[in-house]
């Protein structure tokens, strides 16, 4: 296919990511439209994960809404583009905006944030696998705006930030993104955990219960709401949480009530107030400083 035919390619496969989100889905929609998704994902032939997994080396078969293996071996992919074009759109990223996203990846959803920013904008793009990490510095190389380093997210940023998008499942988030989100910032991470029960394999690695969490720093405190259910990779590390913590974030879904959550605390809350309580992560239901 010729470079203007897959970019008509591309620009149908946007507009039917975005149709459905509303007024403002346009730079979303024109973010999507511009970053070529084949360029992320390393060299073809590519493994699509769809009713009949099979192999590609078609570009034009990127430009739906399938997950396209990354790294078979530790289960990752490439990630929805629609449940990514939802997000983003809640996200709100607006040019000039400094970006932390979390779990890069290959880069894919890193473009599309440098995009969002504009060239006045920062993205700080941090990937713990090391081999993911390099390929996105390379994918990326050309977007001055762009940073990427090789680490835990849960260390990042140093500086303040606008936005922080986080690509797999928490437990809890990280102090520093709490401490470094600037006021009317916005965070947006799955919280979720895999289930109990689960003895290994990717049952262990994914998310049985979780969904879309967005914080927004108020001056009165953290405002925080649930969105959508999802299912993600879960993290490791710091952001995984404890035995305790985990059990009652399970608990917590199980239960239900996560509609009524209103803000996000550091500190325990009173049972009857709260969705989830623990001594360093709380989810309330009543608004920040209420």
């Amino acid at each position: 296919m010729s470079r203007a035919g897959l970019a008509a390619v591309r620009r149908r496969y946007a507009d039917v990511l975005t149709a459905r989100l509303g007024s403002g889905a346009a730079p979303v929609r024109d973010a999507f439209a511009r970053v070529p998704r084949e360029k992320f994902l390393g060299p073809p032939p590519w493994r699509l994960l769809s009713a009949f997994p099979h192999d590609t080396d078609d570009p034009a078969q990127l430009y739906a809404d399938l997950l396209v293996v990354l790294a078979a071996d530790k289960r990752i992919n490439n990630g929805s583009p629609a449940l990514h074009a939802h997000m983003l759109h809640r996200l709100a990223v607006v040019p000039g905006d400094h970006v932390l996203h979390v779990g890069a990846g290959g880069g894919y959803y890193t473009a599309i944030l440098a995009e969002l920013a504009g060239p006045a904008g920062r993205v700080t793009a941090v990937e713990f696998d090391p081999a993911l990490a390099a390929a996105a510095a390379a994918h990326l190389r050309g977007r001055p705006q762009v940073r990427v380093v090789q680490g835990d997210g849960a260390d990042f940023p140093p500086e303040e930030v606008q936005r922080i998008y986080v690509n797999f499942a928490l437990a809890r988030p990280a102090e520093a993104w709490l401490d470094r989100l600037a006021a009317g910032g916005r965070l947006l991470f799955p919280l979720g955990v895999p289930d109990p029960a689960a003895q290994g394999g990717e049952a262990a690695r994914s998310t049985g219960r979780a969904a879309i969490l967005e914080v927004t720093r108020t001056p009165a405190g953290f405002a925080a709401a649930f969105d959508v259910p999802v299912a993600f990779i879960f993290a490791e590390g710091r952001t995984a949480g404890d035995p305790a913590l985990r059990a009652a974030v399970w608990e917590a879904f199980g239960r239900g009530g996560q509609e009524r959550v209103r803000s996000l605390h550091r500190r325990p809350l009173p049972p009857a107030r709260a969705w989830l309580s623990s001594p360093g992560f709380s989810l309330g239901f009543d608004p920040p400083g209420g």
